[in-house]
């Protein structure tokens, strides 16, 4: 995360960067151009477009669900994905990128197998897992990534 009393956190709704202080990241803000919650309980859906905003450009760590919707097990993991999004915003944002929509973005990461978790931070990936996961071991895999960032 950031090392000062700012973090700079793209909308999920329009992608514009906002400057959020370290103090008032809880509060779960509104963005300065459409006026949208930054953190809306849901992920956000990662395209082309919007990924350098969100991965590399923002300071929050970037928690990545790569699927296709024709796989059965990440049709049965995306509600848990979803639910995920709730307990572990602010301290990161969840994203789904469809590997079949952005298969550009599927093959910078490399993914071989799907749904794959990919956690970022500043377009860096720092933790991996593969295979669907229930909503519990989601968060506790995320929480865990998160703090071997930290250390």
């Amino acid at each position: 995360m950031a090392h000062t009393d700012n973090f700079i956190i793209a909308c999920p709704s329009c992608t514009t960067l906002n400057r959020v202080p370290a103090a008032r990241l809880a509060d779960r803000g509104k963005c300065g151009r459409c006026s949208n919650p930054l953190f809306q309980g849901r992920p956000v859906e990662l395209t082309g477009a919007n990924y350098e905003k969100h991965a590399v450009s923002s300071d929050i760590p970037l928690l990545i669900d790569f699927w296709a919707a024709w796989c059965g097990p990440c049709r049965q993991m995306a509600p848990n994905f979803e639910a995920a999004a709730a307990q572990l915003e602010p301290r990161l944002r969840l994203a789904k990128l469809d590997t079949e929509a952005e298969q550009g973005l599927a093959g910078r990461f490399n993914i071989r197998s799907i749904p794959t978790l990919a956690l970022v931070h500043k377009g860096r990936e720092v933790a991996r897992t593969s295979g669907a996961l229930p909503l519990p071991a989601i968060v506790q895999w995320a929480q865990g990534a998160l703090g071997s960032m930290r250390r």
